[in-house]
């Protein structure tokens, strides 16, 4: 079937899932999990794989708690990746979608830091920061340094940059009943296509 929005089931199944996320509600709702949230996730990610490229894969529900203090077994939102750089997210909050690296491993860091730092790969990317963000679309470092990183002055002109091990664009759109229709398919393309200067860039750069 093709895609055709999230029912209004589907956020009502969150809410009661954020006020009581114990197994017994998982397993008294399990029906419109799969229903109203889990198959148009499948067949949303299916249609972007086929626009995008890449396999299309669903999180697992369940929270891994081995190290967390928080307890609770499931997962307040559905994610799901599509290649190795694009994400959705679908949750009581309404939607969200995401592109890039979240985390530079410790091969790729040296990689990104040294392509930020010289001075055509590194202004192209200040480029292509400023075209998502003129967009409308949110531009993210993650588990950034609060200092320069080692090696690199801190009046560096990218140092903002320099400080990041991990970038995404992000854009979240709140729920309505524009997503019981195909819209989120539209919304997460533009967003995605506004995003590849980045996704390329990080690849060519990055690996």
């Amino acid at each position: 079937m093709a895609f055709s929005g999230w029912p209004h089931e589907a956020l009502t199944f969150y809410e009661g899932l954020e006020a009581d996320n114990s197994k017994p509600y998982w397993t008294a709702h399990k029906a419109v999990y799969d229903a109203a949230v889990h198959a148009p996730m499948a067949e949303l990610v299916e249609e972007l794989a086929a626009e995008l490229g890449g396999e299309a894969k669903i999180f697992r529900p369940y929270r891994d708690i081995r190290f967390s203090s928080d307890k609770t077994p499931l997962k307040t939102h559905i994610g799901a990746t599509v290649g190795q750089n694009a994400y959705v997210q679908f949750s009581a909050d309404g939607l969200g979608s995401g592109a890039g690296m979240w985390h530079f491993d410790a091969e790729r860091l040296p990689a990104y830091r040294s392509a930020v730092a010289a001075a055509s790969s590194g202004e192209r990317l200040e480029e292509i920061v400023a075209a998502i963000e003129k967009a409308g679309y949110e531009v993210n470092g993650h588990d950034s340094l609060k200092s320069a990183p080692r090696g690199y002055p801190s009046d560096h002109p990218r140092i903002a940059l320099l400080r990041h091990k991990g970038l995404t664009s992000w854009r979240h759109w709140p729920p309505g009943p524009w997503l019981a229709t195909a819209e989120p398919k539209d919304l997460v393309l533009q967003f995605q296509r506004a995003s590849a200067p980045l996704v390329g860039w990080l690849r060519e750069h990055v690996g």
